[in-house]
């Protein structure tokens, strides 16, 4: 419901379902609050005992809000968020219940849940899942038509510990850059800092159309996309959308949608009109990585429900309309301490901009060094209509530094004067950079991958993805360098003149991966393929990386993957490939053969009996531009037909090479996509030819400019 922030300011409720460190520093004994952030920050085990204490505090807090039930809630391997929910009570012999919630049932829970795809890590009867407490995420109360349940962020294993999530893999890469980075930092002279925390803030972009013609959408509500669809005369070439004034309806439904993101604890801060009409984003303030995803998860769910509240549908697919630009989740990363220092800001001393540099050189050449894997992270088969697609970055992983920074390395790397604050010839760990704006360029939107102020922004990340995937490949590839780095300091007898050295050398060793020019251009796909920059153009071609050996050397180094849990994820990802194409070529078949064809062809009927009617009439009338449409519709039903039993073909062909999941995704990718693109050139002319009132489905125009 819309809040009146005049009566009920927004401070008075921002959080109120969320069981916040303020909620837990109000509701525990300090001891055993102290204790709980020792836990957070790896300092010591989660006892039973304080377990007991909190889950009480966080049961009562629940109880008091009107909650009855509980659940862990976990993120699978389907990219979706998961959970069973059990109720506080606990029958007494005389009739009555207790209220009851045990440090036990806060910390672990067995879901079962074998039915979620595992890619093999465990078989159907080994029905054994393990759910287990993500301390550094807090608890939230989550509002439904039943209710309010008690909802514990968990990470999700199987018997044995595999991961069967993307939570587990997300914190234990978390784990890796902070020690890693310590090792830098202690090296460096860093005595206070106990911890280094990747942070990201992950800008959410989506669509709204009228829930009526969602429901007519046989391909909206199957698949996410439109298979068919004619663009409209007008599309998003006029920029008039763009930051444009938002709508009423619109506006009613973001209000809605921020009240109950700030109830819940997420920041969310920025709203606007994006490029494409009816299609908007959504950013939220930085947290950590896992509380990050956490809320992203949340956030896209909450989307769905309030756009429903207001009679819209909310779409997250990467490309849910040909022809204009498509949804993206731009991933801004960092990373920073636990007493506040970001590593990626370049600072105002000396001492700063030494730190600045060797971890931005770290990630360029963790970027470089794993960009096959960075890309492979953002594979889906939504993503594949988008990257590439002149409003999206390229399937080539580059770097965007911008002008004054890549100087500043590029002279550094070639022994050049780079002049200091003081005009003087900077010296690391002496002299201070020149200022570096936020801004100090103009932003690269083409750029995959794109440094900007104290951050790097990862924009080749799909709207439906979980975050927690390219944030394990980011964390750990940069881990690993930092690990190369820390043992070149912690031997260095001038660490200073060491890490000088370490930057130089890393960026003459790993500039190709910079490139501050127009990603979309033809010219630069060229000009990458002659650096030996990878071009993964589809899921296909790019979820195989993570199963090469230097990937499954990277993740099994740090304890982040197995190659079992690689392994299992390919497969999982292969297959769901596979399901997903099946659906849509299923969805535009029944479209085609089940209304399509029989509306035309009644149209077609009705020419007919036009040209019949004239000539009744006039004998010698010019009816040569009706028999020309007359003619057109045939051969274009001739056509829908053909490539229609063509697409069915190649379908059933598919189907056949289960026994192979990357033949059959192949197959699914190169012979199925194809056939129906052949499908939908048929049926998008046949949708301009034909009576507008008698076409069976919503148009673009309709969904696009009707709110």
């Amino acid at each position: 419901m819309n809040v009146d922030y005049s009566k009920t300011p927004l401070t008075s409720i921002y959080g109120e379902n969320c069981f916040s460190e303020a909620v837990m520093k109000e509701r525990l004994p300090k001891s055993v609050f102290k204790e709980f952030k020792k836990v957070q920050v790896g300092e010591t085990v989660l006892s039973l005992e304080v377990a007991e204490v909190i889950a009480s505090a966080m049961k009562d807090w629940a109880i008091e809000r009107g909650a009855t039930h509980y659940t862990h809630w976990f993120h699978p391997l389907t990219g979706l968020t998961a959970e069973k929910h059990d109720s506080f009570i606990s029958p007494e012999p005389d009739g009555t219940v207790m209220m009851e919630f045990s440090g036990k049932e806060l910390i672990q829970g067995e879901p079962d849940a074998s039915s979620f795809p595992n890619g093999g890590l465990r078989a159907t009867f080994e029905a054994r899942g393990y759910t287990a407490w993500d301390t550094g995420s807090p608890a939230f109360l989550k509002a439904d038509n039943t209710g309010l349940t008690l909802t514990i962020p968990t990470a999700f294993v199987s018997y044995n510990g595999e991961a069967l999530d993307k939570k587990t893999p997300l914190l234990r890469s978390m784990d890796v850059i902070s020690r890693q980075a310590m090792r830098i930092l202690k090296a460096m002279g860093n005595t206070s800092s106990k911890r280094v925390t990747s942070s990201v803030g992950p800008e959410q972009e989506y669509f709204l159309i009228d829930k009526e013609y969602f429901l007519a959408r046989p391909d909206l509500m199957l698949t996410g996309r439109t298979v068919f669809g004619s663009m409209s005369a007008k599309g998003q070439e006029m920029d008039d959308h763009y930051f444009g004034a938002i709508k009423n309806r619109v506006a009613d439904f973001m209000r809605d949608l921020n009240t109950e993101l700030w109830k819940l604890g997420i920041p969310a801060k920025t709203q606007h009109n994006e490029v494409a009409p009816n299609q908007f984003e959504l950013a939220p303030i930085y947290s950590s990585a896992n509380v990050a995803t956490d809320a992203n998860q949340l956030t896209m769910e909450m989307m769905k429900k309030i756009a429903d509240r207001h009679d819209l549908a909310c779409l997250l697919h990467e490309k849910p309309f040909a022809g204009i630009n498509g949804n993206g989740k731009h991933n801004n990363w960092s990373i920073a301490t636990d007493d506040g220092i970001n590593l990626l800001n370049p600072g105002k001393t000396p001492h700063d901009n030494a730190q600045f540099l060797l971890f931005t050189v770290a990630t360029i050449k963790a970027v470089d060094v794993y960009s096959p894997i960075l890309r492979a992270s953002a594979a889906s088969p939504g993503n594949d209509h988008r990257l590439g697609a002149n409003e999206a970055p390229p399937a080539v992983i580059s770097i965007f530094l911008g002008d004054q920074l890549s100087n500043i390395l590029e002279s550094m790397a070639a022994g050049k004067p780079v002049e200091a604050l003081d005009g003087k010839m900077m010296e690391i760990g002496a002299t201070t950079l020149p200022d570096l704006p936020m801004d100090m360029t103009d932003r690269n939107r083409t750029s995959p991958f794109a440094f900007t102020g104290n951050k790097f922004e990862f924009r080749m990340v799909g709207s439906t993805q979980s975050i927690a995937g390219p944030n394990v490949v980011l964390n750990t590839a940069v881990a690993s360098i930092l690990d190369d780095f820390a043992g070149r300091l912690e031997k260095a007898s001038d660490v200073n003149a060491e890490i000088q050295k370490i930057i130089c050398e890393t960026y003459r060793a790993h500039d190709r991966i910079i490139f501050n020019g127009n990603g979309y251009s033809p010219e630069w796909l060229v000009e990458a393929e002659r650096r030996g920059l990878p071009n993964l153009t589809s899921t296909v071609a790019a979820l195989p990386e993570f199963i090469k050996k230097d990937s499954v050397t990277l993740f099994e180094k740090y304890n982040v993957l197995s190659k079992a849990e690689l392994e299992s994820r390919v497969d999982i990802y292969l297959e769901n490939y596979s399901k997903q194409i099946n659906i849509e070529a299923g969805v535009a078949l029944e479209m085609a053969n089940r209304l399509i064809f029989p509306v035309v062809s009644e149209f077609s009927a009705s020419v007919a009996e036009t040209i019949m009617s004239i000539k009744s009439v006039i004998p010698t009338a010019d009816t040569a531009a009706q028999e020309s449409l007359l003619d057109n519709l045939n051969g274009q039903m001739e056509c829908m037909l053909k490539t229609g039993i063509n697409l069915g073909k190649e379908i059933e062909a598919a189907l056949e090479l289960d026994e192979d999941l990357l033949i059959q995704a192949k197959a699914y990718r190169e012979q199925v996509v194809s056939a129906m693109n052949d499908l939908r050139i048929c049926v998008d002319a046949l949708e301009r030819s034909t009576d507008k009132q008698a076409w069976p489905y919503p148009s673009y125009e309709d969904m696009l400019f009707n709110i």
